[in-house]
């Protein structure tokens, strides 16, 4: 969960409810937004009344990076001293939480955007890792018969091309295409690398939609990212 935050802001403002944790957040530049809930369920034990606590990512993954891979995490609030207290194996960790006030929760906007395209990751990944020594921005597009990824630099290209068959799902009634920051959505879609699909909704010249499940389905991720528009 906090690697796929942390794609996008150092620092987030966390939604503690009976039932589970949400977060909604956009990067500094306002170019990408993310909306993340995992439910209780994803955790050993969680008990918790509704609250919300300002994390910074960066600190509380170098303190995750104690932890052995069989080892169990308590993390419990001292409301007293409002901060975190971190349990790994024989290690305790107090941990100041940040302020919230001035982290403001953006809306989430309402879409429609005619294209949905559920691709293999793994493949996904691999047209990304292709593009990057290529260029610094992607096209995505889709028609009825399939998905393409293309980057182009100054003298090199790179194109990913997956007709119906070789996806997972397509739906797509109309061509479609936008151009896209490569940095941006390579974090996203890299932060998906434990999951077997992606699912993205795409318009022409409009936001791109990135969502997968992650913790054994019991979390959801969603992102959008503004497209480039090229001037004429």
């Amino acid at each position: 969960m906090l690697n796929v935050v942390a794609t996008l802001v150092d620092e987030a403002k966390f939604n503690i409810k009976e039932d589970g944790i949400s977060l909604r957040a956009v990067d500094p530049a306002h170019v990408a937004m993310i909306d993340l809930s995992l439910k209780s369920s994803a955790f050993d034990s969680y008990k918790a009344t509704e609250s919300e606590f300002g994390i910074d990512i960066t600190k509380m993954i170098d303190v995750l990076k104690l932890a052995k891979p069989n080892d169990i995490i308590s993390i419990t609030h001292d409301e007293e001293k409002n901060k975190l207290i971190l349990k790994i194996a024989n290690i305790t960790r107090s941990m100041a939480l940040v302020d919230t006030t001035g982290m403001v929760e953006p809306k989430v906007p309402n879409l429609s955007l005619p294209a949905k395209v559920v691709i293999s990751t793994v493949e996904l990944i691999q047209g990304i890792r292709a593009s990057e020594a290529v260029s610094d921005h992607i096209t995505l597009s889709t028609t009825p018969d399939g998905f393409e990824l293309e980057s182009e630099g100054d003298t090199d290209a790179v194109n990913l091309k997956l007709t119906k068959d070789l996806l997972t799902e397509l739906k797509c009634k109309e061509n479609v295409k936008s151009l896209f920051s490569l940095d941006y959505f390579s974090n996203m879609i890299k932060s998906a690398a434990n999951e077997k699909t992606v699912t993205m909704n795409l318009g022409t010249d409009f936001p791109v939609k990135i969502e997968f499940n992650i913790a054994n389905d019991n979390g959801e991720v969603h992102y959008l990212l503004a497209p480039r528009i090229e001037s004429e």
